[in-house]
């Protein structure tokens, strides 16, 4: 081969190498490496490069270690003493912030200990500040990857008690399955236990509380914060009616003040809602002691993200019923992550408001950090969170704040360095079926904003069902009379185009046009007379119509649609009434004879026809009473038609 094809086919291949995109099928892995020394461990992880994205802060892991002994921890590197001798399996779940790959796969590590050597252990820290019970997760769900979920749960009883653990989750307002349970660990003897459904078709009253719902319109109780219950029964019933699945724990001999942990690993499902502003939701139940109806309940709110980004806004009004939202509270929450190397001292939160919702309904529902709302017309000394309301945004000030940085020095608990506000409104007095969609500029002192995704709000298109009833006018037919009810089927409220089908009954008479035939014809005498037969046709049918069109609202009261519709006899009658009238001589001035003769024809399911229609409503035109006129053309034969018509949708 000559040296310069050898040097051209060199340069080809480095050149194509340079230009193909090798899909990785490498698996990123993070290992869990630790230090030990008799019963006290120091664990570290060993994570891949992180992968920035382009435009995002700076990329970081957290970390959630389960200990093996009930404990667990959100440290980077962690150090913990075991209290008994034993064989401990560690598990590490990693998740990457702003980072364009995959959560690191771990595997679990098993540590010995076979000494005690530090006597400086501690138990399970006390959850006093969530009412003796809490759950978190390492992260939000992203689809078809892996998340970790602990339940803590602590006796704030005076004695010892046996209870039980309830964890609901996949919410029945969505259509598939969002969660798979894979596993779940305990390290105080509980045990699965399964439960009958419960079942009643009493709802549950609670007028002040809503979910947007898909499938579940019922009122729904919720539970800011741990709250504590006493009718055990309607609890369950509440989240059997809300929920798919449940796993039940039953637990003994918990100490006064002892706290424990169960970890549970779900797998969120390929066929997981996509919505990256919708809220998901997992409720667990606590009862202290089984005898007793008194138990706890939590509420544990994840968004759907296509990464783990800690700046987000979501919702609550993914899937929203617009028939029961009318007085209804819609909820948003956007979450925030100081990712600096120092504290922040000033937050604000720059967020859109839709004009279908009402700003005189706002209202804070929960905030972090904590703190008061700022006093109107003065400049503020303490910490406070300021409201500002324009026209189309809300702004959000956290003032005199300290909010450590992921990166400060010393900071060791990633959720310190995390903050959100939710707020609610109502819909505005005139709103539409419309989707809408807002979004929050971030702005920590005097950085530049980071904006977060949209938190979109939608309408499931429900079920409007019509009654229309008019009348037929066939201006080519004689003596024609036709009257119909019919019922129409599109979705509930529109706002500008939706598709409508409907079905029509006409009950339809007309009569042909007489035909009168003059004949000379001549009798058995051998005398011509004139002879008359007048023919009369009339026409008797029950006809069906389907029309299928497309309706566009012009506003409230005006609509316009077009569309094809088919229509055939469903039963048809004819009837032929022949009149035979015989005149002397040549001319009618004299009659003879006259005789009548009558023949009558059935038939069904005949003359299918087909055509286009123009349609006109003006009333209702989304809801409730309205008058139309519609234009028929037919296409096999020149049959058009006129129809006037009221219609009534609910």
């Amino acid at each position: 081969m000559k040296p310069q094809l050898s040097i051209f086919f060199i340069l080809f291949s480095i050149f194509s190498i340079g230009q193909t995109k090798v899909k990785d099928t490498i698996t990123r892995r993070a290992n869990i490496v630790f230090i030990q020394n008799g019963n006290a461990v120091s664990y570290k992880p060993e994570t891949p490069p992180l992968i920035p994205i382009a435009g995002a802060p700076k990329p970081s892991y957290s970390y959630l270690w389960e200990l093996g002994d009930g404990h667990y921890s959100k440290e980077a590197t962690p150090k913990h003493v075991y209290k008994n001798k034993g064989t401990y399996t560690t598990r590490l779940a990693v998740t990457n912030n702003y980072d364009n790959g995959k959560p690191p796969a771990t595997r679990p590590k098993k540590v010995a200990v076979n000494d005690i050597t530090d006597t400086d252990y501690k138990d399970i820290g006390s959850i006093a500040d969530q009412n003796g019970f809490a759950i978190i997760k390492n992260c939000d769900p992203i689809p078809e990857q892996e998340m970790v979920v602990v339940v803590s749960y602590q006796n704030l009883e005076n004695y010892i008690a046996s209870g039980k653990l309830y964890l609901f989750y996949n919410e029945k307002q969505f259509k598939s399955n969002n969660f798979e349970l894979i596993d779940f660990r305990t390290y105080a003897n509980e045990r699965e236990v399964k439960e009958n459904s419960i079942a009643s078709a009493d709802d549950l009253e609670d007028s002040k509380n809503y979910l947007a719902s898909a499938e579940n319109p019922m009122q729904f109780k919720k539970y800011r914060n741990t709250t504590s219950e006493e009718d055990l029964d309607a609890s369950l019933l509440d989240a059997n009616k809300t929920y798919h699945n449940v796993s039940i724990l039953e637990f003994d001999d918990q100490n006064p003040s002892e706290t424990r942990n169960v970890f549970y690993t779900f797998k969120t499902t390929p066929e997981m809602i996509k919505d990256t502003s919708a809220t998901v939701t997992m409720r667990g139940i606590f009862v202290p002691n089984r005898s007793y109806k008194n138990h706890k309940i939590k509420n544990l709110e994840m968004e759907i993200v296509t990464s783990h980004d800690p700046n987000k806004m979501g919702s609550n009004g993914s899937f929203m019923n617009y028939r029961l939202v009318r007085f209804k509270r819609v909820n948003f929450k956007t979450r925030f992550q100081n990712n600096g190397e120092g504290p922040a001292r000033m937050i604000r939160l720059e967020t859109d408001v839709p004009d279908m919702f009402d700003k005189k309904t706002f209202q804070i529902e929960d905030m972090y950090p904590k703190c008061p709302i700022c006093p109107k017309g003065e400049e503020p000394t303490v910490s406070c969170l300021d409201t500002i309301i324009k026209q189309k945004q809300i702004f959000f000030t956290f003032k005199n704040i300290y909010l450590p940085g992921s990166e400060q020095k010393n900071v060791h608990e990633k959720d310190s360095t995390k903050g959100f506000v939710k707020y609610s409104m109502k819909f505005a007095e005139d709103f539409h079926k419309v989707k809408t969609k807002s979004r929050t500029a971030i702005i920590f002192d005097k950085n530049e904003p980071i904006i977060t995704n949209y938190a979109t709000t939608r309408f499931l298109p429900g079920i409007s069902i019509g009654a229309k009833a008019g009348y037929n006018f066939y201006p080519d037919l004689e003596k024609s009379t036709s009257y119909f009810v019919g019922a129409t089927i599109s979705p509930f409220k529109s706002y500008r185009f939706y598709w409508q089908a409907e079905w029509v009954n006409a009950l339809n008479k007309y009569e042909s046009a007489a035909n009168i035939v003059n004949e000379i014809v001549t009798n058995p005498n051998g005398q011509k007379q004139l002879q008359r037969t007048t023919t009369i046709t009339e026409n008797k049918n029950v006809n069906w119509e389907i029309p299928v069109l497309i309706r566009y609202n012009i506003n409230n009261y005006i609509g316009v649609g077009a569309g094809i519709q088919a229509n055939f006899d469903v039963s048809s009658e004819q009837n032929l009434t022949r009149k035979i009238e015989t005149f002397e001589g040549g001319t009618d001035q004299f009659l003879m004879d006259t005789r009548t003769e009558s023949s009558s024809v059935k038939n069904s399911f005949i003359n299918l026809k087909t055509g286009l229609l123009f349609d006109l409503t003006a009333g209702f035109a989304r809801i409730g009473p309205s008058l139309g006129a519609r234009y028929v053309i037919n296409f096999e034969q020149n049959f058009n038609y006129v129809q006037f018509y009221g219609i009534w949708k609910f």
